[in-house]
């Protein structure tokens, strides 16, 4: 069985990230997919990044009744910030019997040659690409590893959800119910 691993920050976990992950593990030859939170992004800036046991918690709150996706938290005991590349090892120790597959936006892929060890990366593994707006991926068309999905096209962004509730705009249908009370309970993403 093939696992999609669908790294992020989930800062915080909106619907666009589940019907990608629902995308890809119910129309795809996937038969799971592990939304792996990670604690930092190595080509992200930390700062404005929330607590990432809240993070987990809205993932898990988000999933709790979805088919074939789970919310992982493998990278928190890993060295920060995390790279791919360390937490696919150390994921082919513990799970020698799973085949990994990255899943990435097409925006992840336009900059996939600053990542560490990407050669490696995709000598190994296949890669599952979702489409993003303005992506070009000309040089990536022919490429064996990757495979280019017709998920629905996803415009929505956590960038965009933090400044609605900062803005105090109504951000229902755009996150989870059980998310949208998290946040709420704990003041999250007002200032």
């Amino acid at each position: 069985m093939k696992t999609g691993l669908f790294f992020g920050s989930y800062n915080p976990i909106h619907t666009g990230h589940l019907i990608i992950a629902n995308y890809m593990a119910n129309h795809t030859e996937l038969g799971e997919v592990w939304l792996v939170v990670s604690p930092h992004n190595p080509l992200k800036d930390k700062n404005g990044l929330t607590n990432m046991y809240d993070r987990l918690e809205m993932a898990k709150l988000a999933t709790e009744n979805a088919e074939h996706i789970r919310v992982s938290d493998i990278e928190f005991a890993l060295p920060q910030p995390s790279y791919t590349i360390d937490t696919l090892a150390y994921l082919h120790e513990k799970y020698p019997e799973k085949e990994f597959v990255l899943i990435m936006g097409a925006d992840n892929l336009v900059s996939f040659k600053k990542w560490k060890n990407y050669e490696v990366l995709l000598k190994n593994y296949q890669i599952y690409v979702y489409p993003r707006p303005g992506a070009n991926l000309t040089e990536w068309e022919n490429h064996p590893a990757i495979t280019f999905t017709q998920t629905p096209l996803m415009e929505i962004s956590s960038t965009f959800i933090r400044k609605a509730i900062k803005a105090q705009k109504n951000v229902q249908f755009f996150l989870p119910d059980k998310v949208i009370d998290f946040i709420e309970g704990k003041g999250m993403y007002k200032s």
